[in-house]
């Protein structure tokens, strides 16, 4: 079991954790990399919950779910939702490609539009390549989670 400064310090950094990789997923469209990074970020926020609380915490503790003791790594809950979350992202990634051959522009074509009157921000570039990012994010959110939460099942 981990300390209580451990898990003091999992409450305060995990946040700020969190909150980096949503901005680095959403500067991603402006520059490479975004919803990369910005997964791996928010699988290391995880990864430190899982280290300070145990893996059976976001079941027991957050989604207050009974665990099952003699299910297997692959059988959890939470391994199946990671799936289905790397499945999610990887139909975003496609759809997004795909979505320039409708229009008849090669595959993975980028495309923005500037929407004007934003309060605070007066003006937002929004891009296709966001849309992309964020199936990226998915995918390495679920993969990155999913082979921590079997290997440390283990």
């Amino acid at each position: 079991m981990s300390s209580i400064i451990m898990r003091t310090t999992a409450r305060v950094v995990v946040p700020i954790i969190l909150v980096v990789a949503i901005s680095l997923l959403l500067q991603g469209h402006n520059l490479p990399g975004g919803g990369f990074i910005g997964g791996v970020l928010t699988a290391a926020a995880f990864a430190l919950v899982y280290v300070a609380y145990g893996l059976d915490y976001l079941e027991i503790g957050v989604l207050d779910r009974d665990v099952d003791p003699g299910a297997g790594p692959f059988d959890h809950r939470t391994v199946a939702l990671y799936r289905r979350l790397i499945v999610l992202g990887l139909a975003i990634a496609v759809a997004t490609g795909a979505a320039g051959l409708l229009f008849g522009v090669p595959f993975l074509t980028q495309t923005f539009v500037y929407v004007e009157g934003v309060p605070l921000y007066h003006e937002i570039e929004l891009t296709s390549a966001l849309v992309f990012d964020v199936g990226v994010y998915c995918v390495v959110v679920g993969a990155i989670l999913s082979i921590l939460s079997v290997v440390g099942a283990e």
